[in-house]
């Protein structure tokens, strides 16, 4: 494509050239080949310089040919209807949706649902016929429990984890400028804290992976110090500690030496020229309790930030585990994030992509009723990840136990990403996952932080136009009973007859459901997985 573009747009430039030529010193008729390249030589060189299209920065004049399509696509398209690894119904007009908020254009559309609405897994909000009165604020959620001492004001909808390294600077700057703007956090992911994440000085949450990129030790390990050096620079609101994700349950990453440069590696107290490896664990804890007391010094090093981790729900008495040591230890983070199975914009196996890890409702609705049944939920925060591009998507969320979602796929395409799904090697054509410096120039900053900025402010007030239509004033208010669900053709069942919710305290006091009892009973808060348990 790269090779094609340059021939292409030398070929029209020349030949404008040509064609005066001819047409001076043989005949006139060469001019009419003159008038037809002189405005695809024009359309050519305007292309390279104007700032809205990466696409068409990076390929002018072969690029109008996916807008071309773009054009055509509702009509090709409105048949069709994905669904995510759980099996629900994705609507590609979801794509769309994004791409227009970010654009700041009319996102309403004609001709009702384009999903099935007999289908089992339909879903839908459950309307007042009183509504209330739209809410003029943006939503906002505190977090900090009872041990933090510097509690964060985070909004109900932010960046979720990508680092600098998969996504270029631009992009990052991007991102942050938009966050900064639009007053919402941005997740660093584990790829620590670089130069252009501080540039604007959006808001921050410092996720700490496996490999302690930004504060560890030349043989891997966390570095206390150079940790508490950053942690407690203002723009550093809350602290997660990554102990897996959506994308690639269980896995690790990998960061190709390709991608690797000289200042992803001074980001990162990484050596050039070899690939970054992220292992599958950490070498801080390796057992409930120690994950939690690592949690405290997290705390205790940022200054008293709200310090908490996030995870990909696997083996449920795991999960348990980590609240019985939370009993145990009387060390409670500030807040846990649950990413879906079906998230993710890192590259990973299929078998990693598609068949591991919880998807999002199941895992939030299993970590929910575990903090409920054991009495923790009130001293902590619930974050979520997976998927969340829609106002209805995080009504749905918030309906189930959620404080707040994170999206990474939606402020993807808010920065010009067209899944072209070449992440992984360094040739992302619109300069987003790219440490390509010639493809980075296709993302303009300025233009794309007012798109990341446009997708937040134009969901949030979607989702203030849905609370007003429930008759809620904040979406905290909803509850399992405004969500209904298709389960069968002659079948409707709300969130709240769908899924089990266990009363406070009740796994203390001896629950009699018995999934939930078998998984009590093999928790260990003096370690994470037993032989054969579940």
């Amino acid at each position: 494509m790269e090779l094609a573009t340059v021939l292409v747009n030398w070929i029209v430039r020349l030949s404008l050239f040509v064609f005066l030529a001819l047409g001076i010193i043989f005949s006139p008729w060469f001019l009419l080949g003159a008038a037809i390249a002189a405005p695809l030589a024009a359309i050519s060189v305007w292309d390279q310089f104007q700032a809205r299209h990466s696409i068409l920065r990076n390929y002018p004049l072969l690029g109008h040919l996916r807008f071309f399509f773009e054009s055509i696509r509702p009509e090709m398209m409105q048949y069709f209807v994905e669904t995510d690894t759980a099996g629900r119904p994705f609507n590609r007009n979801e794509r769309t949706v994004v791409y227009e908020r970010a654009k700041d254009l009319l996102d309403d559309k004609p001709f009702g649902t384009e999903l099935d609405a007999y289908s089992t897994e339909y879903e839908w909000l459950n309307h007042s016929i009183a509504p209330s009165e739209k809410s003029k604020e943006p939503f906002r959620i505190d977090v900090g429990g009872p041990q933090c001492s510097k509690p964060y004001s985070a909004s109900v909808y932010n960046i979720s984890a990508m680092s600098f390294g998969a996504l270029s600077g631009n992009a990052i700057m991007a991102l942050n400028k938009g966050a900064k703007k639009g007053n919402f956090f941005h997740d660093t992911g584990e790829g620590s804290i670089s130069p252009y994440h501080r540039k604007y000085g959006g808001d921050l949450v410092w996720e700490l992976g496996s490999g302690y990129f930004g504060c560890r030790t030349e043989d891997g390990n966390f570095n206390p110090d150079l940790f508490a050096e950053q942690a407690v620079e203002e723009q550093v609101k809350m602290v997660e500690i990554k102990v897996s994700q959506g994308a690639k349950a269980g896995h690790g990453g990998v960061l190709p030496a390709a991608k690797i440069s000289k200042e992803i590696a001074e980001t990162r107290h990484i050596p050039v020229g070899k690939d970054c490896i992220s292992p599958a664990y950490h070498k801080a804890f390796s057992t409930p309790i120690e994950l939690m007391q690592f949690v405290a010094k997290l705390r205790e090093l940022s200054g008293g930030k709200p310090s908490g981790f996030k995870l990909c729900i696997g083996r449920p008495s795991e999960f348990m585990g980590i609240c019985k040591a939370m009993i145990e230890t009387e060390i409670y983070p500030d807040f846990i994030v649950i990413d879906g199975g079906e998230g993710g914009t890192g590259a990973g196996p299929i078998e990693f992509l598609d068949h591991m890890g919880t998807p999002l409702t199941e895992g939030l609705l299993f970590a929910h009723n575990v903090l409920v049944g054991t009495n923790l939920r009130d001293k902590i925060r619930i974050g979520c990840s997976a998927k969340v591009v829609t106002a209805f998507g995080i009504a749905s969320k918030m309906a189930i136990g959620a404080d707040w979602c994170n999206s990474a796929r939606g402020f993807m395409f808010a920065v010009g990403c067209i899944q072209a799904q070449r992440c992984h090697t360094n040739t992302c054509p619109v300069g987003v996952a790219t440490q390509d410096r010639k493809r980075q120039k296709g993302l303009v900053v300025p233009d794309k932080a007012e798109r990341v900025y446009n997708f937040h402010r134009n969901t949030l007030d979607a989702l203030a136009q849905v609370v007003a239509a429930t008759g809620l004033d904040h979406p905290n208010q909803f509850k399992p009973i405004h969500i209904s669900r298709r389960v069968s053709p002659t079948s409707v069942l709300s969130y709240e007859d769908l899924y089990h919710y266990l009363e406070p305290g009740e796994l203390l006091s001896g629950t009699e459901n018995p999934l939930y009892r078998k998984y009590w009973e093999r928790a260990d808060a003096s370690q994470f997985a037993k032989p054969h348990g579940a």
